[in-house]
């Protein structure tokens, strides 16, 4: 076990990437074992890659990336500043919304980060918001797409432990909206502290924006109104959105569409191969720890030591936080859960609040510095300096904090909705 962490620890601190680490460290304990034999890593790298609910990501990843081609995403912008943009600071609450409403599709937090600070920063600025506001917003508001149904976080968590996808984007609903809420509630303390303008209601802009944006409206409700109902697994639903916004593409942008798929399509397959290149890695150092018995020597160890759950879940929310300030958030899941996953279920704890609860403080280290892909998504886009992105970000990283401590201490609060739904199926 020390050779693993040592090779692993070294490997990750000469800049090695998380899957090169994870798959290094693996080989070097392999290749110095007699009774293992390299060709076991092949067959563990391909088969925990084959898994038809493992197809669910790269669906999501290209929708989302055909709603920015095809101006999906600007429309729900439109259309959600025309409902609340005439508020004290209500442009704000429309980029906030926008960004709830495409992360129910992407599921991607720094995809929306990169895609709003295009979009809305330089309106915001145009608009009077102060700099560090506009950015801190936007970054923050992106990071709610890591609980809006459908997290790619929370299919990666299921594909790893073999929990219900569905029941992780059920729990993950009321958490996201006390996120959205949150912020929302900084956002109206902030637009008031400085006395943001407020603008003017039109009803024929709200009609206007409404009929432009139907198309952006209704793919939520089909896609995630079959994933609710039934209708539609997770890959299915992945595959109804991606379709949907290809349709789109093509019969509102034709020949300019035509010219702007391959590059999107380029862009899908580029994160697609990277994130199952992590995944596959990750086969790998879970036949290894499997192989050892670690995660029950780990999970036996905690139990003599007597931790009681909370205990140990407020440990493990400790280190992932920590993890968050130096490794990307895919990265912290990818080498955390395999270890920790045996002994959560050891201790008792609930494997779809324990999913949850990583998810939230992975989405609150994309603003967490100095990694923190969120503020560089913004800093890139915007040209705002990350430290500006971060001084908007905080108010909203101090609320995120809030609604993680209330999903610790109650843990009905993301469990009532999949419980209720499991309890009506089986009736």
């Amino acid at each position: 076990m020390w050779a693993l962490g040592g090779s692993l620890i070294g490997l990750m601190l000469a800049a090695a990437p998380i899957g090169i680490a994870l798959a290094g460290a693996t080989i070097l304990v392999v290749l110095s074992d007699p009774m293992l034999g390299p060709n076991a890593l092949f067959r563990a790298f391909f088969q925990f890659l084959n898994s038809y609910t493992l197809m669910a990501i790269p669906f999501f990843i290209y929708a989302g990336f055909l709603m920015e081609r095809t101006g999906l995403i600007a429309k729900l912008f439109n259309f959600a500043d025309s409902l609340i943009g005439w508020l004290p600071g209500g442009f704000a609450y429309a980029t906030l919304l926008a960004a709830v409403m495409f992360g129910a599709i992407s599921g991607s937090s720094t995809a929306m980060a990169a895609a709003m600070g295009i979009i809305a920063y330089p309106e915001m600025i145009r608009r009077g918001y102060p700099v560090w506001m506009s950015a801190g917003i936007i970054a923050c508001g992106g990071g709610i797409a890591i609980l809006i149904p459908p997290s790619i976080t929370l299919i990666l968590y299921g594909i790893i432990t073999e929990e219900s996808i569905v029941s992780l984007f059920f729990a993950g609903f009321t958490p996201g909206l006390m996120l959205a809420i949150s912020d929302a509630i900084i956002i109206v303390g902030i637009s008031l502290f400085i006395k943001l303008p407020a603008g003017k209601f039109e009803l024929k802009k709200v009609g206007a924006a409404t009929w432009d944006a139907w198309p952006a409206l209704l793919m939520p409700v089909c896609v995630l109104g079959g994933l609710y109902g039934g209708v539609f697994t997770p890959t299915e639903a992945g595959a109804a959105a991606a379709g949907y916004a290809l349709l789109f593409g093509l019969l509102s942008g034709r020949g300019k569409f035509l010219k702007e798929l391959l590059p999107t399509t380029q862009r899908t397959i580029n994160l697609t191969a990277i994130v199952y290149f992590l995944l596959g890695c990750v086969g790998v150092f879970q036949f290894l720890l499997a192989n050892k018995g670690w995660p029950q020597d780990i999970a036996a160890w905690t139990a003599a030591q007597g931790f009681t759950q909370m205990e140990f879940l407020a440990v493990l929310l400790i280190v992932m936080l920590f993890l968050s300030m130096w490794l990307t958030g895919v990265a912290i899941l990818v080498l955390t859960v395999p270890i920790f996953f045996p002994v959560a279920l050891t201790l008792g704890v609930d494997p779809i609040h324990l999913g949850i609860l990583a998810a939230i403080a992975i989405e609150m280290g994309g603003v967490i510095p100095p990694v923190g892909l969120n503020l560089f998504a913004v800093s890139g886009t915007t040209g705002v300096p990350v430290t500006k992105v971060m001084k908007g970000a905080i108010p909203f990283l101090i609320t995120d904090g809030i609604v993680l401590l209330l999903m610790l201490f109650f843990p009905v609060l993301c469990l009532w909705l999949p419980d209720l739904l499991i309890e009506s199926h089986f009736k």
